[in-house]
């Protein structure tokens, strides 16, 4: 092929797309280089997403028109960004995207403003910058496209000549972040905005891309808990391990504050990105306090919304490997909605993951299902896309995870209907609300029928440990089943499935438990559904006893009782 010798549209949308292809391509190797014991490290994940719908937003765009694709570049990352990694990465795309849009021709030298324009907006994002991250990978790479074009280098000299600086400066981060170093790898981040410079020579001048390792090795296990530790001990900036809330929103707030919000958040949290301006901002925030990240913003006469609240300590390594899943086509997530279906005075919208769930709901009369849960929470758009098209005016939303009610909460401003929810946390709560749910009732009477029904049911579950570590019930070691009862926490442990189950239903079942639902997972075992039936009819005989395939990831076993 030719090598171009000017970046025009045609060529940006170009190294954009591929970007986005790569990114999509890497993300698993990207998310195995996480150091931290959270899921901060679904780098791969996050940079992918956002550039899905940096895409999205630029597919939009009149492909012949420079203002266009630029603005459709700088929107959809700002309204797509996800995770910590996300919001830094739409930051650096908008300080591309603006500064190839005032210059008239992409030269050597204009790309070289673009990348140092990319470098300023990245560090300005975060509050409290840290070195041997990937600030440190773009502001190196920018540095040396701006020496290069100094000497009046071509196009594609001066992206050689960045990405260069760029591998040296990412091979470089385990000298400037210890935690990198014990755990033997390279910043992700980092890793990820190098196949942009990638991306781009691929599109210049024809160069192959990298391909992503087949089986890249990452920390193990004991790695990643001793780096807790250290990183928990080191005298710096880079702890996140004791923030248990990750916390993003958009915020509608006038730029003349912007300080007074980072400087609030500062107070309460760290990991804190915020980018924007023109009064839209994206806000991200690692804390303990997701009420005072939030009344930060409004006692500036700000508006936060689409708030999505993440609990970092509930989040585990088998959420990598669905998301990784569902970004390489492996697992459908979506949402099904009842157009077609009669109409109804209010429709119930509710989150399963599951096929036999999802089923389930149907069954009982809900109209629209938004596939996630635990391992995968749903946008808001999601959610919103959903309640527009069933068939009522008026909606009630059942998010049952505790994570995905922040989420649905937003839902009701956005929407052209009037949308309640019921904050049910797990799917025995939605399965008990949806029992009184009446679809000719108006929406205060069956949320009022069903938050009592709610109230009247206790819920459990059980899922295998992805690490050791202590709780009430005992020490924990990696692959020991847990029991957990909502709001008592975990109160089984043992190595055996079926003694976790027998003590857990031991607690939850109370003299006056008159049935219990059990809705087995993906990877229950009927051998031992049959041996937890026979316990249950030889010490709880007057309990009635329900058993639904739910089909749900994780969990082998949910339990409710009435």
């Amino acid at each position: 092929m030719t090598t171009l010798e000017r970046l025009d549209v045609h060529a940006l949308r170009s190294v954009i797309t591929t970007f986005r292809d790569a990114v999509r391509d890497h993300a698993g190797g990207l998310n195995r280089l996480n150091v931290y014991p959270v899921p901060d490290g679904d780098t791969g994940t996050n940079m992918a997403r956002t550039l899905e719908a940096v895409v999205a937003e630029m597919e939009t765009a009149d492909p012949d028109s420079l203002d266009a694709t630029c603005d459709a570049i700088s929107h959809g990352s700002l309204m797509g960004a996800r995770g910590n990694s996300g919001v830094i990465l739409s930051q650096i795309l908008r300080g591309l995207a603006s500064t190839l849009k005032d210059k008239t021709e992409g030269t050597g030298e204009r790309v070289a403003d673009a990348l140092a324009a990319a470098s300023v907006g990245a560090y300005q994002a975060v509050l409290k910058p840290i070195e041997g991250t990937i600030l440190t990978v773009v502001r190196e790479s920018a540095d040396a496209a701006k020496s290069a074009s100094a000497d009046d280098a071509s196009l594609v000299d001066v992206l050689r000549a960045a990405r260069e600086a760029g591998r040296q400066a990412l091979a470089s981060t385990p000298d400037l972040l210890p935690v990198l170093k014990d755990a033997g790898v390279v910043d992700a981040g980092g890793a990820g905005y190098l196949l942009l410079l990638d991306s781009a020579l691929h599109v210049v001048d024809g160069e192959p891309l990298p391909a992503p390792e087949d089986d890249p090795d990452g920390p193990t296990a004991d790695q990643l808990e001793q780096v807790a530790h250290r990183a928990a001990a080191h005298d710096g900036e880079i702890d996140v391990s004791e923030q248990r809330y990750e916390v993003m929103y958009f915020l509608d707030l006038a730029d003349e504050r912007i300080d007074e919000f980072k400087s609030g958040w500062g107070a309460i949290g760290d990991s804190i990105v915020v980018v924007g301006g023109d009064g839209l901002w994206n806000c991200h925030v690692h804390t303990n306090d997701i009420g005072a990240a939030i009344e930060v913003a409004l006692d500036l006469d700000g508006r936060p919304k689409q708030i999505r609240v993440t609990d970092l300590f509930e989040e585990v390594d088998d959420e990598h490997a669905r998301r990784e899943a569902e970004l390489h086509g492996d697992v459908h997530v979506g949402t099904r909605a009842g157009a077609g279906l009669p109409p109804v005075t209010t429709a119930v919208v509710a989150v399963c993951s599951g096929d036999g769930l999802a089923e389930l709901f149907s069954n009982l009369g809900v109209q629209g299902i938004v596939t996630g849960g635990q391992t995968l929470n749903p946008s808001t758009a999601e959610l919103l896309d959903t309640v527009e098209h069933v068939n009522a005016d008026q909606v009630v939303i059942l998010p049952n995870n505790k994570n995905i009610i922040p989420v649905a909460e937003q839902v009701d401003a956005l929407s052209s209907k009037r949308v309640s929810v019921v904050p049910t946390r797990t799917m025995p709560e939605a399965l008990a609300a949806l029992v009184v749910y009446d679809p000719e009732a108006d929406a205060d009477d069956n949320v009022t029928e069903m938050n009592d029904s709610v109230d009247a049911v206790r819920t459990g579950e059980v899922t295998q440990a992805v690490r050791s570590t202590n709780s009430d019930a005992g020490p924990i070691a990696e692959g020991d089943w847990m029991g957990i009862v909502k709001g008592d926490g975990i109160v089984a442990v043992d190595t055996e499935l079926l003694l976790v189950v027998q003590q857990l239903l031991g607690q939850l079942i109370a003299d006056d438990g008159e049935l219990l639902t059990i809705i087995t997972g993906v990877d229950a075992d009927p051998a031992v559904t049959e041996l937890i039936e026979s316990w249950l009819a030889d010490r709880h005989p007057d309990v009635q006893v329900e058993i639904h395939r739910g089909g749900q990831p994780l969990y082998p076993y949910l339990f409710g009782v009435e």
